[in-house]
């Protein structure tokens, strides 16, 4: 990281990372690395691990008067997305719903590292960041080419000592990714080449990380396939399991994997009068039997599978989520940008329908 760091002329960098990546130790030695290739640096910790646009206003709050010439995500997603965020606003100024959307930035972003600690959001090869407003808890996808990170540093030693929960929990949001990004109408032969090779990393892996979490081959495996579905989103967004999703977890505060996986079962099975034999292209990938003819649904039984093996929730009732208001869920669920890519027609009544088999 020092050395890379260096070459991109980093001189006063900003890390961004979580609360419990720095408790683990990581943010000292990332410091201590920079240092030795004498860059100064200082750390923004003060967010959650769904980071909203008044967590994003207190970081660029921190670092204007630092100075700073550069930034490094290092953590998961949320750490991923402050850095872009704040990235913005350091650069820019306003607040972050000016940036929502696609190059509303003006000015040019800060040259950026991404050094993950998980294998799920793939934010690492994204130029988006995902921010909540603060106020309506909305997520907001906030996009510029300039938001890209220069380079991705994945060290899958990183994430050998990460808690069980966060293995299981963002593995499933990364299969969930890869499983989207193949079937959505946005996508292309980009978009499918690094969707497919996501895919074969990511399935026949998660089991054995969750099971293993010493295996550090199959962590390795996992985090780079967590950065091939990170690119196919780039190049054909998501469908509607997220679209689900991200109600969840405003209303609820559900995790964002916990909620992508309570979804993603249904939306396959939903989803399969549109794309049946792409679901039955996956499943040739890794050798899921499809003996009834029905490539959905041997897809959604395998996902649910893997929820069991990772200890997850896989209804909204054992998810702690009990007499939800559809309406609004559907409502807002139907708005959300990743629906409007999802291979066959999204919208607030299917949305109900989904939510309704969850529940």
């Amino acid at each position: 990281m020092g050395e890379f760091a260096a070459q991109l002329g980093f001189k006063r960098c900003l890390v961004v990372s979580d609360p419990g990546i720095a408790s683990c130790g990581y943010v000292e030695r990332a410091l201590k690395v920079l240092a030795e290739s004498g860059i100064t640096s200082f750390t923004y910790t003060d967010f959650t691990s769904n980071p909203d646009s008044s967590m994003v206003q207190r970081g660029c709050d921190f670092a204007a008067p630092l100075h700073i010439d550069s930034l490094i995500g290092l953590g998961g997603g949320s750490s991923m997305d402050s850095a872009k965020a704040i990235n913005f606003l350091i650069t820019n100024g306003g607040s972050m719903s000016d940036y929502q959307g696609w190059a509303k930035a003006r000015k040019p972003l800060l040259p950026m590292i991404g050094v993950p600690t998980s294998a799920g959001t793939g934010s690492e090869a994204q130029s988006y960041a995902l921010i909540s407003d603060s106020r309506t808890h909305a997520k907001m996808a906030c996009g510029d080419p300039g938001a890209a990170f220069r380079i991705a540093i994945l060290d899958p030693l990183l994430t050998v000592t990460q808690p069980p929960r966060v293995t299981a929990t963002s593995g499933i949001d990364a299969i969930g990714h890869a499983l989207e990004s193949y079937v959505t109408s946005k996508r292309n032969p980009l978009s499918e080449i690094v969707s497919l090779e996501a895919w074969r990393l990511l399935l026949p892996n998660y089991e054995r990380v969750v099971r293993q979490p010493s295996d550090v081959q199959a962590r390795g495996a996992m985090q780079l396939g967590a950065y091939w579905a990170g690119l196919a989103i780039e190049n054909s967004m998501l469908g509607a399991a997220h679209a689900c999703a991200n109600p969840l977890t405003a209303h609820f505060n559900t995790d964002h994997g916990i909620a992508v996986g309570l979804m993603l079962p249904h939306v396959i099975r939903w989803n399969s009068a549109a794309v049946a034999d792409r679901y039955a292209a996956l499943a040739r990938e890794v050798s899921i039997e499809t003996a009834d003819g029905n490539p959905g649904d041997a897809l959604a039984r395998r996902v649910e599978e893997l929820l069991q093996i990772g200890h997850l929730p896989r209804t909204l009732r054992e998810a702690d989520i009990h007499d939800p208001d559809f309406q609004t869920l559907g409502a807002e669920a139907a708005e959300q940008w990743t629906g409007k890519c999802n291979p066959r027609p999204f919208g607030k009544d299917d949305a109900l329908e989904l939510y309704r088999r969850a529940y």
